[in-house]
C-alpha cells in the first residue's frame, strides 16, 4: 500500500513539474520579450519547485536512485548491498527524517499561526501552505525508509 502511495505521489510530482516547466517558459517569455512579469508567478515557481524536490525524495528512495558512493557499492555482493541499505535506512535516513518532521511541524505551526505570506509587494499569500509540505514529505520519506529497511532485511536474510 505504501509503495502505491509513493508511486501515486510521484505522478502528482510529475504533474507539478510539467506545470512548473510551462510556468517558467511563460514567465521567461513575458519577461524577455514583453518586459513583463510577476513577482507572484516567480514565487509560485519556487513553491512548485519545492514540491517537486520534497515529494521526489521518497520516490527516489523507492526506486533506489538516490546518491551514494557507487565507486565502492557496485562491487559489493547483493548481501552486502542489502546490509548497507538496511543500515543506511535505519541509522541515517530514518533519524534525519524524523528530526525534520519534528522540527518541521513546529516550524509549520508557527507559520500557520502567523498566517505567513510573502513580504514582497505583489507576492503570494498563504506561504504557510507550502511550508506544511516539508514535514509531510519527510513523513513519507520515513515510511518509505521503513519499507525499504524491511525489504533489505528480507533480502539480507535470504541470501
Amino acid at each position: 500500500m505504501l509503495d502505491n502511495i509513493t508511486k501515486q505521489l510521484s505522478f502528482f510530482t510529475a504533474f507539478v513539474l510539467a506545470i512548473l516547466v510551462l510556468l517558467v517558459v511563460y514567465d521567461a517569455t513575458a519577461r524577455y520579450f514583453f518586459s513583463g512579469g510577476s513577482i507572484a508567478l516567480q514565487e509560485l515557481e519556487w513553491h512548485l519547485f519545492d514540491l517537486v524536490i520534497l515529494f521526489g525524495i521518497a520516490y527516489t528512495l523507492r526506486e533506489n536512485a538516490h546518491v551514494r558512493v557507487d565507486i565502492f557499492y557496485e562491487f559489493y555482493s547483493q548481501k552486502t548491498k542489502a546490509l548497507i541499505n538496511l543500515i543506511t535506512s535505519l541509522f541515517f535516513i530514518l533519524p534525519f527524517s524524523l528530526l525534520i518532521v519534528y522540527i518541521g511541524v513546529e516550524f509549520t505551526l508557527m507559520s500557520f499561526s502567523q498566517m505567513e505570506s510573502s513580504s514582497n509587494p505583489g507576492g503570494l499569500e498563504y506561504r504557510f501552505i507550502v511550508k506544511s509540505f516539508m514535514p509531510l514529505s519527510f513523513a513519507f520519506l520515513c515510511l518509505q525508509a521503513i519499507l525499504d529497511a524491511g525489504k533489505n532485511f528480507k533480502m539480507w536474510n535470504s541470501l
